[in-house]
């Protein structure tokens, strides 16, 4: 029931994304279960900042948990400034944080990494911000992400199929596990644990989804606007109050079928990946 509730949460704040809202679901579900740090975070690559605010919402907080949220787009980090998690919100990239040295006690990012065309400046700025002995928790699709795949809802398997899904999901890399350990190494993080997630029905149920709605959407922007813009476009990047919301989110939640996104098959191939990596 965990990652259920988690789905129905996300369609609450954000009712036109069956699909994304699926794929969250299993991945808060997973950092649910491993555990935040208390302290002061750094959540890195905000966006909105409703996902953050739905994670929190289940997570163990005795001693408390504050958050500062970073993100490169304006309309994004005044969304999140509304949200009232964060104690400031910073328009900029990740690997120039107005911050001071040593100032967090850790740093969050919830499938941003893969979509930082160069990712050695950003993980170094975090290292910067991150305090000796604190951490760096991340998700990211994993080297297995295409294996997990099934296809278009029609046709075959190709890799120009793969190179749109890539476009449209904007992901610049795959890494394996002892990638992300040698880049991490190089900026003072040693990885200390780590959880895959997402196995191959759950991706293949995402990516069905995502053919349907965004994907659809995307193709019927010629495959040159970023699903982001084509939401604003359509007014989707808002909070849900109107009859056409409501009725978003009663679609959403029909769009599962009476799949839990919580259960998973004996699969052993899974095309996601959390690191919990400390500072030395």
């Amino acid at each position: 029931m965990r990652a259920k509730q988690i789905y129905a949460d996300l369609v609450a704040s954000s009712p036109y994304q069956p699909a994304t809202n699926y794929w969250r679901a299993v991945e808060l579900d997973a950092v649910r279960q491993h555990g935040l740090p208390e302290g002061r975070g750094l959540d890195l690559g905000c966006g909105d900042g409703k996902l953050t605010q739905v994670l929190e919402q289940g997570l163990s907080s005795e001693a408390g948990r504050s958050w500062v949220g970073i993100d490169p787009d304006p309309e994004e980090a005044s969304l999140a400034e509304r949200v009232g998690l964060y104690e400031a919100v910073h328009v900029c990239g990740g690997d120039s944080i107005p911050e001071k040295d040593g100032s967090f006690d850790y740093a969050f990012s919830n499938s941003v990494l893969e979509h930082i065309p160069g990712i050695e400046p950003v993980v170094a700025e975090v290292a910067r911000l991150v305090r000796s002995s604190g951490r760096f928790i991340f998700t990211v699709p994993a080297s297995s992400f295409h294996e997990c795949l099934g296809g278009p809802i029609m046709g075959r398997m190709s890799e120009e199929y793969l190179r749109e899904v890539d476009r449209r999901c904007a992901h610049e890399r795959y890494w394996s596990l002892a990638q992300w350990k040698e880049c991490l190494d190089r900026h003072g993080f040693d990885v200390v644990a780590h959880v895959e997630y997402l196995d191959r029905r759950q991706t293949r149920r995402w990516e069905v989804l995502s053919n349907m709605t965004g994907g659809l959407l995307y193709r019927l922007h010629g495959g040159r606007t970023r699903p982001i813009e084509i939401q604003r476009s359509l007014r989707m990047r808002r909070a849900g109050t109107g009859i056409i919301d409501r009725l978003a989110a009663h679609l959403s939640h029909v769009a599962l079928l009476g799949a839990d996104p919580s259960a998973q098959t004996g699969d052993a191939k899974r095309a996601c990946l959390l690191v919990d990596a400390i500072r030395r």
